[in-house]
């Protein structure tokens, strides 16, 4: 965040990725939507994007590039972003994204360093979308499968960000966007941050449809990485399910929100989202901390 005299402070992020999907259309929504999410996550507003792509000089098909850059412009102009420009390169391998400008107001921005004990946590995407691009790559993704993932990747975080912002201030003390790290990661970030230990109830973490049943054989690498870098601040209580563990560690592309909401106000907080139409989920809640960063269990359903 840049801050100066006499305006809102400015907001800029950059993020680009290889292929997740066939679609090149949707591809490019995707990569446009998943830059967008960090302004969103601070309560910002992005205002400019410039484009970073990288394709293949020969055997290429020029009409997918174009509908790769279309897919991203459209969802641009959803945001009402504008596109300033860009820079290609050449690359064995396509990538495709961008960097993004946006503003905040210095007296409302979202961090994830800010949790306290009794907060309530909400996310507002579901998760998988990680082993569900794995099963593309394998050619075993069910259709379905495939569908909810892109309209999940594919939709912005605006609506949820601009809802917390209407909520009068103090009401959210945290939060975050869930992208490579997956949900435990992200989680483990802002209970460090804020120096609180945040307990997740698995049985209540929205899933994509049918990443359950791909779970076992559809590990993607970064999952793996995931695991092994944060599962030393992780507890896991009694009768989580092993694969419903794997997906917490799943990572995400273009993920919702993790808001960490005051306690007293977690109702304000819910309805502010169901209003937006926004279909979020309490999952947990912060307490103070312990010896572990996130505890994972399972407790009597809501």
């Amino acid at each position: 965040m840049y801050e100066w005299a006499g305006g809102p402070a400015l907001v800029q992020t950059v993020d680009f990725f290889t292929p997740i999907v066939d679609d090149p259309y949707a591809y490019g929504q995707i990569a446009a939507a998943n830059a967008l999410s960090d302004v969103y996550a601070m309560g910002g507003r992005p205002r400019t994007a410039l484009a970073i792509a990288a394709f293949p000089q020969k055997d290429f098909d020029p009409a997918l590039i174009r509908a790769i850059f279309t897919g991203g412009f459209d969802k641009l102009r959803e945001a009402g972003v504008a596109l300033l420009g860009g820079h290609t390169v050449r690359d064995n391998e396509i990538k495709f994204g961008y960097a993004v400008t946006g503003e905040v107001d210095r007296g409302r921005v979202l961090s994830n360093a800010g949790a306290r004990a009794g907060d309530v946590l909400f996310l507002t995407k579901p998760i998988g979308t990680g082993i569900v691009g794995t099963a593309i790559k394998a050619g075993c993704a069910p259709a379905a499968a495939v569908q909810a993932a892109v309209a999940s990747m594919t939709t912005l975080n605006r609506a949820a960000a601009e809802a917390l912002q209407r909520l009068p201030a103090g009401l959210v003390h945290a939060c975050t966007d869930i992208t490579g790290f997956g949900l435990v990661g992200h989680a483990s970030e802002l209970a460090d941050a804020s120096a609180v230990t945040l307990e997740i109830d698995a049985d209540c973490v929205p899933l994509l449809p049918g990443v359950a049943d791909l779970a076992a054989g559809n590990r993607p690498g970064g999952l793996a990485s995931n695991l092994e870098f944060f599962e030393r601040g992780v507890a896991v209580g009694g009768g989580v399910d092993e694969n419903l563990l794997w997906l917490l560690y799943d990572p995400q592309t273009s993920g919702g929100l993790l808001i960490c909401a005051a306690g007293e106000h977690a109702e304000a907080v819910r309805r502010a989202l169901s209003e937006a139409e926004i279909a979020a989920a309490e999952i947990g809640r912060a307490v103070d901390r312990g010896a572990e960063t996130v505890r994972v269990g399972r407790r009597a359903r809501r």
